[in-house]
């Protein structure tokens, strides 16, 4: 859970700095950030999953956070002018952040209704 506040913690702070940056750069730092801080919401509501009996949901934040922080640190660095915003490692965060979801969507199975 901390690490998913500093997370969100790091998302906030990029999307204020995206303030003042250039409306083409800005966009593009404040699509990561976005992402970002959703993954960090996301892994720390994993621990309501798990308080009520979704106990696989543990796994979730692992893949939430690498994944978001990969594609947010991939779009900071296309912000920059380094890297092209869409790319092969832009595809793998994705994935990653698509892992965690579904661990999350497997482990709400068993939780009573």
């Amino acid at each position: 859970m901390r690490l998913a506040t500093v997370n969100a913690l790091a998302s906030v702070v990029a999307l204020i700095l995206s303030a003042h940056l250039a409306e083409d750069t800005s966009s593009i730092v404040r699509l990561g950030a976005q992402v970002q801080f959703m993954h960090s919401m996301a892994s720390i509501a994993c621990a309501t999953f798990m308080n009520v009996g979704a106990h696989d949901a543990r796994h979730a934040p692992a893949f939430l956070l690498g994944g978001s922080a990969l594609f947010a640190l991939l779009q900071f660095i296309a912000a920059a002018g380094f890297w092209k915003e869409a790319n092969w490692l832009t595809a793998i965060a994705t994935v990653i952040m698509a892992s965690g979801w579904m661990i999350i969507f497997a482990a709400g199975r068993n939780i009573d209704t």
